[in-house]
């Protein structure tokens, strides 16, 4: 298998998720999906968990993680981060190496009470197979967790950065270059909401993810670590309104697995 994501496990580790509007998304992510989990110690299966930002923070509120990546690369990052952790946080996580397509046959066919799946859909062509396995591994009554690129939104990027002919280009467009120089695709809320229910998921909520922080890098005046707490409160706030959730970056989507 072939590690695509090799040669970026260092920018998204160090670079990408050690920022402060890196670490904005994953508090805001973090206490959104507490809305919706079960109480620990559930199981939580994470697909493209990469090295563990999202996943570990559960696993050291007492839920049982199973972290499932393709990138070798990735999972050495997300062992070396395990290491750091205590004896109790480490024996509740195991690592699987696999596609998310692969989910059911890599974890057992176990199912989850949740399953995230956050920023991973963005960067496959077709994201059914994908969608198909991540309801398959979850169990009924529990949640799976989506974070995609917000497809309403994508013209923000381009006209504060004064491209306006692409900003006017970004109104129907599905395909933009991502933060970590790689294409991504694009999805609005209805469309990946009507693709989950396919499955049995019926969508439960949908919150916004990086709005002022975005906005704050792209405007030249990126946040300090001394405003990571306020940044974060404002964002989770934000994240749950109209319009504000409407012009985020990405959003997230949480469904309910009623069969």
């Amino acid at each position: 298998m072939s590690d695509d994501w090799g040669l970026l496990a260092d920018t998204f580790v160090r670079g990408a998720y050690a920022t402060v509007k890196g670490r904005v998304r994953t508090l805001v992510v973090h206490e959104q999906l507490r809305r919706h989990l079960v109480p620990p110690p559930a199981a939580v299966l994470d697909v493209g968990g990469g090295a563990g930002h999202q996943s570990f923070p559960l696993a050291r509120l007492g839920y049982q993680v199973t972290l499932l990546d393709p990138s070798p690369a990735m999972l050495s990052e997300a062992r070396g981060r395990l290491a750091l952790e205590s004896a109790d946080v480490r024996h509740r996580v195991e690592l699987v190496e696999a596609r998310g397509e692969a989910a059911v046959e890599a974890t057992g066919a176990r199912r989850f009470a949740g399953v995230l799946a956050h920023g991973v859909v963005m960067y496959v062509a077709d994201p059914a197979p994908l969608l198909a396995a991540l309801c398959a591994c979850t169990e009924p009554g529990g949640i799976v967790s989506v974070s995609a690129s917000n497809a309403r939104a994508m013209a923000v990027r381009p006209a504060l950065e004064r491209r306006f002919a692409d900003a006017r280009a970004s109104f129907d467009a599905t395909v933009e270059q991502g933060v970590l120089g790689r294409p991504t695709r694009a999805d609005t809320v209805e469309a990946l909401s009507a693709a989950l229910e396919v499955h049995g998921a019926t969508p439960e909520q949908w919150y916004g993810v990086w709005l002022f922080s975005d906005w704050l890098e792209l405007a030249g005046v990126p946040a300090s670590p001394e405003d990571l707490h306020d940044l974060a409160g404002l964002e989770l706030e934000a994240s749950r309104r109209d319009p504000y959730r409407q012009l985020s970056r990405l959003f997230h989507l949480v469904a309910r697995k009623t069969r």
